[in-house]
């Protein structure tokens, strides 16, 4: 296991307790689901780390394994933006590429793509803050999950779980094997 440190943890507009305990429900559920399933991982408690390149320095791992798991809102509407369809999904792609919403929208047959509010994330998420989403769809959290094959090619995925102090870093055939993606497809550039 990596360093420990002492950290103030600062959110926004989410209170501190619901933060806290989003942060502790969301890490343990993903500990009782890696471990159900045999799977061996490293966990690691460091620094506050909003950005993936935060995350990376900290972890000691190339930006590459980073995942980045993305809330986004998928909509198709007709004229007059009248909402015919929207939901909700996890995206994760490698913490080294940038999202191909033109790649998203093709896929879904759909004319907008837009990421979650901050309060969107806190609702949907139970309480989670940008950076510190875990990259899994049902059970850890309610959404469909979607795979970029970045991750696939990449021998390992290392993540923040719930928080933006606590890191896992496992191999990816592993990761998939838990968090069973919805599918998995070349969303990224």
């Amino acid at each position: 296991l990596a360093h420990h440190a002492s950290i103030s943890l600062s959110c926004h507009h989410i209170p501190k307790s619901r933060t806290m305990a989003a942060t502790t429900h969301h890490k343990q559920r993903i500990f009782d689901l890696i471990n159900k399933n045999d799977i061996q991982y490293k966990s690691l408690q460091h620094d506050v780390t909003p950005t993936s390149e935060d995350s990376a320095r900290e972890r000691g791992e190339d930006l590459s394994t980073g995942g980045k798991a993305l809330v986004l809102k998928l909509r198709d509407v007709k004229s007059g933006d009248e909402d015919v369809t929207a939901a909700f999904a996890m995206f994760v792609l490698s913490a080294s590429r940038k999202l191909h919403t033109k790649a998203i929208k093709k896929e879904f047959k759909i004319k907008n793509v837009r990421f979650a509010t901050k309060e969107e994330l806190a609702t949907i998420t139970d309480g989670l803050v940008p950076g510190s989403v875990p990259p899994f769809g049902r059970p850890i959290i309610d959404l469909d999950l979607f795979v970029d094959t970045s991750v696939v090619e990449n021998e390992k995925i290392a993540f923040n779980c719930g928080s933006l102090t606590d890191s896992i870093v496992m191999l990816s055939g592993d990761y998939r094997k838990v968090a069973v993606p919805t599918k998995v497809f070349s969303f990224s550039k």
